[in-house]
């Protein structure tokens, strides 16, 4: 089953700095295209910016590839505008190209910050999101 979701990306850094880890299992299903990544050029442009960052010191081959599997997997979409205050306004095209994909299918924005986005059912941290994947992987999450 395909699941579909937006990724923050203190995820995807969390999921390099913990190979083993839960947010390594969920970067896993992005490059093996089980969870089909939702984003536009801003957040791959982020992407990009931190984790090539020195301060992480990430194999940068292993982020191209990872960054190559996220675009050749990926669903591209226009952000819905919202008036919501984020109390960080880069955080603020994740959320809302998380509600521009609801409109037309099932998904959700996975990050390892939940207090960054508003309140809403469709704002998950990494474990829940793998819990449901593993308990119904045949049924949309």
């Amino acid at each position: 089953m395909i699941h579909y979701a937006v990724i923050d990306t203190n995820v995807i850094v969390s999921s390099l700095l913990k190979k083993e880890s839960i947010p390594g299992k969920i970067l896993e299903c992005v490059v093996q295209g089980t969870i089909v990544p939702l984003l536009n050029n801003e957040i791959l442009e982020e992407y990009r910016d931190v984790l090539f960052r020195d301060c992480f010191g990430f194999n940068e081959e292993e982020v191209c590839y990872i960054l190559n599997r996220i675009v050749e997997n990926c669903l591209t979409l226009y952000p819905t505008h919202c008036d919501d205050n984020f109390p960080d306004e880069d955080d603020r095209v994740f959320y809302e190209i998380t509600l521009a994909a609801r409109k037309f299918i099932n998904s959700y924005l996975v990050t390892g910050n939940k207090r960054h986005f508003p309140e809403e059912s469709f704002i998950v941290t990494e474990a829940p999101l793998f819990t449901l994947m593993k308990r119904n992987p045949s049924s949309p999450i």
